[in-house]
């Protein structure tokens, strides 16, 4: 049977283990996040949500994901 890999990452902050070899587009999707209501950062630069799917997730990467909230 093979292993399979995680990798440590920060989300939001926190530490957490994640697949190797997963896109950002796919941990996204993971956690059940919609997309048209969050901004994605990667290592401080923000991803355009079109090109979520170009970028694999490396161990320590630092990504943000940024919930927008409506008011007034």
């Amino acid at each position: 049977m093979k292993k399979i890999n995680k990798i440590k990452i920060k989300l939001n902050g926190k530490i957490s283990m994640v697949s190797n070899n997963l896109t950002l587009l796919d941990y996204i999707k993971k956690l059940k996040i919609p997309l048209n209501k969050v901004a994605v950062e990667l290592n401080y630069e923000i991803i355009d949500k079109n090109k979520l799917n170009n970028f694999i997730i490396k161990k320590n990467d630092k990504i943000e994901i940024v919930h927008f909230i409506g008011g007034g």
